[in-house]
């Protein structure tokens, strides 16, 4: 079993709205708080199974007011839109990281099956 890196620095860039994570291979990733908050772990987001998804929109400008650590697993983001029951574990955080790119144009796309932007606001 592979075991997943855990960052040796978080960095919550406000101005900027991105969390930069050092992992020990010496390569930082920066991961913006509007994708961090539209792939959200929760279940407001995910739902509670396949096909149940959220498609979260309206979060360009959302922002991370705290950052709390949850045991020696994960790290609980409060985002300034209200959200913050998504745990995202070491291991979600590095999927991010590595599949940043990815996820992202998935959810672009998804956006605009819906017919909506990143902009419109969540009913």
């Amino acid at each position: 079993m592979i075991k997943t890196p855990i960052p040796e620095n978080l960095v919550v860039h406000q101005k900027t709205k991105v969390l930069e994570l050092a992992y020990p291979d010496q390569k930082n990733y920066l991961l913006p708080f509007e994708f961090l908050r539209v792939h959200s772990p929760s279940a407001e987001v995910r739902g509670h199974g396949t096909g149940q998804e959220v498609l979260q929109t309206g979060k360009r400008q959302v922002s991370i007011l705290s950052l709390e650590p949850v045991g020696n697993y994960a790290l609980k983001p409060t985002f300034t839109d209200g959200h913050d029951s998504g745990l995202f574990t070491w291991e979600y955080l590095y999927e991010l990281c590595q599949n940043q790119d990815q996820m992202w144009q998935e959810y672009l796309a998804r956006l605009e099956a819906a017919g909506v932007t990143r902009d419109t606001p969540m009913k």
